[in-house]
């Protein structure tokens, strides 16, 4: 039986078994903001809280995040809280407010200039300030405060998501070790060597091993963390089982690659879908000319400049193109505080202005780039009317994009050009896998989105979708909620005899 919506709700509502679920999320699924005299709302750009939406309309839980709107609190409740999606409330959104202060030290500081580049070992270096650390332990402590408020004395499980809450699972659990902690880690695990490079590395470790479970994308993300806390605690390691024990508690590490509603496509490219297509390119002056896309947040883990200079490439090499197709580059803006993303938004715009000023014309420019954020339904609309997708992540743990585009290919034809430096390529392997770095394989990859006879995109995309398909975000969010409570219906040490690495979880 497959993975929906339907079969995530009543696997949610029999095993929860009055249970609360607790969702906990930096970033909110909708924003409130100001504009003009009234307040509208917004679902922020970003494949986590895409993913994760529909799976909490499925369960109607408890979602806890940041509240960033300008106009959040003055809709919410006394204690942060509102319904959502606000057109159609589903489950509850708890929003917690952080000062500006806060906000720099906990996100833009550690967060994402200590964690992020830390992980991600693409060459920047991260920073590691006492100050930001400080930041964000205290705000890891908050986070815990309002989320023990909510569960009361009732039992409940906590998904926790991402680096952002590294020290959350341990807090939690010293308070109420009869909570079941969930923690999914959205981005890579580095080895031993790298990780142990920040000050802190213990006491990361020790707050995510107050987790009953831990989940990354990928076999190897695994076994670098139990490599790393092998390297850092006094522990028992069990590699049969993938688990740790410490301190009489046991902490089960686990690959749960993590995916898409496919049918949010088939809501966004509703009957309109060609007009909406015909209005992106009279407004671009696109004409009818092939189209190559690339949606990412602006990071440079994403691989930008390297797809730039692969299109300068492609038409220095394949002359053809000249005037006969257009790159197509959707960037939203991110972490726009932190110099490494300001210098990158100026190497990206500097590469397009260079490309255009040396294949372009008064009639046709080959880049366009979109240094802005557009919802899901123009996104949508933008894979479906392209030839081919570009995803040239230089580290990610998974990235979406590329499960989003497949799904958005119902007519089965398009051209997916993935990164291997990506858990989705261990997944989309008819994808054309290329190594981001080498700009002549890029290159390469692009000319083929422009070349590929329908048949051979057809056959590429069916079996793509057939994956996607089956391995949705329902399935990813079943089976990690299964998971997560089938660790308290029996004692820790029937658990570890009766669990086995089954290829579900091996693969």
């Amino acid at each position: 039986m497959g993975w929906n919506k339907e079969r995530l709700q009543e696997v949610a509502h029999s095993r929860l078994a009055g249970a609360k679920l607790i969702m906990v999320v930096n970033r909110e699924p909708y924003i409130h903001l100001h504009q003009k005299e009234r307040i509208h709302w917004i679902r922020p750009a970003g494949g986590l809280t895409t993913a994760l939406d529909p799976v909490m309309q499925a369960c109607g839980a408890l979602w806890v995040a940041h509240g960033s709107g300008d106009a959040d609190q003055e809709v919410s409740d006394a204690k942060g809280r509102i319904g959502v999606p606000p057109d159609d409330p589903r489950y509850t959104l708890k929003r917690i407010w952080l000062t500006l202060n806060e906000e720099k030290g906990y996100y833009y500081g550690f967060a994402n200039s200590s964690l992020w580049p830390l992980c991600h070992q693409v060459y920047s270096r991260p920073t590691f300030d006492p100050d930001h650390w400080d930041i964000y332990r205290r705000v890891n402590h908050k986070f815990a405060e309002s989320i023990l408020e909510e569960v009361g004395n009732e039992p409940a499980l906590v998904f926790v998501q991402d680096y952002h809450f590294a020290l959350l699972p341990k807090i939690l659990k010293d308070a109420r070790p009869d909570l079941v902690v969930a923690q999914f880690w959205h981005i890579p695990w580095p080895s031993p060597e790298v990780f142990r490079v920040c000050p802190w590395y213990q006491e990361i470790i020790e707050g995510m091993l107050g987790n009953d479970l831990l989940a990354f994308h990928i076999q190897n993300h695994c076994n670098n963390f139990l490599d790393t806390v092998d390297r850092t605690l006094e522990c028992r390691l069990d590699w049969e089982h993938f688990s740790v024990l410490r301190n009489g508690h046991t902490t089960r590490v686990r690959p749960h690659p993590i995916s898409v509603d496919p049918t949010l496509s088939e809501e966004y490219l509703d009957q309109d879908w060609q007009i909406r297509a015909r209005q992106f390119r009279d407004k671009y002056q696109l004409g009818d000319r092939k189209l190559i896309v690339g949606v990412d947040r602006l990071d440079y883990t994403k691989g930008i400049p390297e797809r730039l200079r692969a299109v300068d490439r492609l038409l220095m090499t394949h002359p053809e193109w000249v005037e006969n197709f257009h790159f197509v580059q959707i960037a939203a803006p991110s972490r726009t505080l932190l110099d490494a993303y300001q210098s990158l938004t100026q190497e990206v715009q500097t590469l397009v202005d260079e490309i255009n000023l040396r294949y372009g014309s008064s009639h046709w420019q080959p880049v366009l780039f979109l240094n802005e954020h557009l919802g899901p339904e123009d996104v949508a609309v933008l894979y479906r009317m392209s030839e081919g997708c570009v995803v040239s992540s230089l580290h990610d743990g998974m990235n979406l994009v590329a499960k989003e585009f497949v799904c958005a290919r119902s007519d089965e034809q398009g051209v997916l050009v993935l990164s291997e430096f990506t858990g989705a390529a261990r997944e989309l392997t008819d994808a054309i896998i290329v190594n981001p770095y080498d700009v002549s394989q890029l290159s390469d990859g692009m000319h083929s989105i422009l070349t590929m006879p329908a048949a051979e995109q057809s056959k590429r995309m069916k079996k793509m979708r057939a994956e996607v398909q089956d391995k949705n975000i329902y399935r990813w969010a079943g089976m990690l909620l299964s998971e997560a409570l089938k660790l308290v219906e029996s004692t820790p040490s029937e658990n570890l005899e009766k669990e086995s690495l089954s290829t579900e979880f091996a693969a």
